[in-house]
């Protein structure tokens, strides 16, 4: 989906989404935001507006607090939030969640579109280095990419 156009996840996602993530261990906000980006193959990429404000009620919440070990402005979760995390366990997780909107939306098989948000991810970041080389690169393995697929329709019809 273009940037600005998507649907706005249910409240409490980016809660949710951070309270599991530091369950596995100290990370800060940025770190949040890509994983919670990968985790949801890039159908799901929640702005800084959404997740500091997130972190600082949790943090507030007696939920989260500073791992001064893991680096500057990382937090970890204190025992009160490791109790949170075992009771939002039977909820799906929310990338998960939002794969599985998107594709409803959209229609398709949930991995194809995972698949599909993971490899802008990485176009992404091949922009991001500023090789020229690795653009040219990048591109024409994108064209390439782009005739098998279209092979795999005119082979459907076989």
């Amino acid at each position: 989906m273009r940037r600005g156009h998507q649907r706005r996840r249910r409240r409490g996602d980016v809660r949710h989404g951070a309270l599991l993530l530091l369950a596995e261990g100290p990370q800060n906000g940025y770190g949040i935001i890509r994983e919670l980006a990968e985790r949801s193959g890039g159908t799901w990429r929640p702005s800084s507006g959404a997740v500091y404000p997130a972190l600082s009620l949790l943090e507030d919440e007696g939920l989260i607090g500073p791992a001064e070990d893991a680096g500057p402005k990382h937090y970890q979760l204190t025992d009160a939030g490791r109790a949170e995390v075992e009771l939002l366990a039977d909820r799906p997780t929310p990338w998960d969640d939002a794969t599985e909107e998107a594709t409803s939306r959209l229609g398709g098989d949930a991995d194809l579109w995972k698949a599909f948000g993971e490899a802008a991810m990485a176009v992404r970041a091949v922009v991001q280095t500023g090789d020229p080389a690795a653009g040219t690169a990048a591109t024409a393995e994108l064209v390439a990419l782009r005739k098998r697929l279209y092979g795999l329709l005119a082979d459907a019809g076989d």
